[in-house]
């Protein structure tokens, strides 16, 4: 029981005292020992200090870094966003272009074969144009002929 409430309290600074008066051998070592656990104590309560400041210190950072990190996964995210509707309008356009240039493929071969159809060997280059009078006078006979 007594030994573990001085292991609670003093811990190793009591077993490190006795040791320090045993090798220094002062001629009052009650005194010593005092002094040198007084000085102890002072230190110890400055390297908790310097441990809590050191603490708070890797605390905040790792707030920062875990910060940091969120923001660059949110560009990441944004810039795959951006990269998606790049594609999204590259392909659209590759279609649409490719669209646009099929027509115009297709209607290449039309035009050639109207412009074939049009000189023909057995039709004159130039249509023949009848006057509007006799075009009527043509027109009223088609109808009245069955």
């Amino acid at each position: 029981m007594e030994t573990e409430y001085l292991k609670k309290c003093f811990g190793n600074s009591l077993s490190q005292a006795l040791a320090e008066v045993a090798k220094v051998q002062p001629s009052d070592p009650i005194e010593y020992l005092a002094h040198w656990l007084y000085h102890y104590r002072k230190i110890a309560l400055a390297n908790e200090k310097v441990q809590q400041i050191q603490l708070k210190e890797e605390y905040e950072n790792s707030l920062k870094e875990r910060e940091m990190a969120a923001m660059m996964k949110q560009e990441e995210l944004q810039i795959q966003q951006k990269c998606k509707e790049c594609r999204k309008k590259s392909i659209f356009l590759t279609t649409f272009k490719k669209k646009v240039s099929f027509k115009q493929e297709d209607t290449e071969p039309i035009e050639e074969e109207s412009l074939e159809q049009e000189s023909l060997p057995d039709t004159p280059a130039m249509p023949y144009q009848i006057p509007s009078s006799e075009l009527a006078e043509e027109i009223e006979q088609n109808l009245e002929s069955p």
